[in-house]
């Protein structure tokens, strides 16, 4: 019988560093996605990682932080108005594993909180 292997893609160093500063967060994972990376913790999809920049999940509870930090939200597409309820973590927070573990908790938090999408009814 022939032996296959799969080659995964290395993460980047920047994921691990992420990674490494989250150690505190519960169960924290990380899985490919559309050409980024998602962080989780446990099933909570909490944060995207996309071209090196983290985006944690924010609502009406915590966005006022990024806000203030001057910090801008995930915009999927560079060429349409869209948003994602996703904010760019401030680098002076990515420094501090305590602090960013802080607002990764508010992050998970938010997104916990997210409403059910409702089923549409069909026709």
């Amino acid at each position: 019988m022939r032996e296959y292997s799969v080659a995964l893609k290395p993460q980047s160093i920047f994921v691990e560093f992420l990674l490494d500063q989250l150690r505190d967060i519960d169960d924290v994972i990380s899985k490919s996605m559309f050409g980024g990376v998602g962080l989780y913790s446990g099933d909570v999809f909490f944060a995207i990682v996309y071209h090196d920049v983290v985006y944690f999940k924010v609502d009406d509870l915590n966005r006022v932080d990024y806000v203030r930090a001057g910090t801008k939200p995930f915009k999927p597409y560079e060429n349409r108005p869209t948003t994602m309820q996703y904010y760019e973590v401030p680098a002076s927070v990515l420094e501090d594993a305590d602090e960013l573990c802080t607002w990764a908790r508010r992050a998970v938090a938010a997104a916990e909180r997210k409403p059910v999408a409702r089923k549409r009814k069909r026709r």
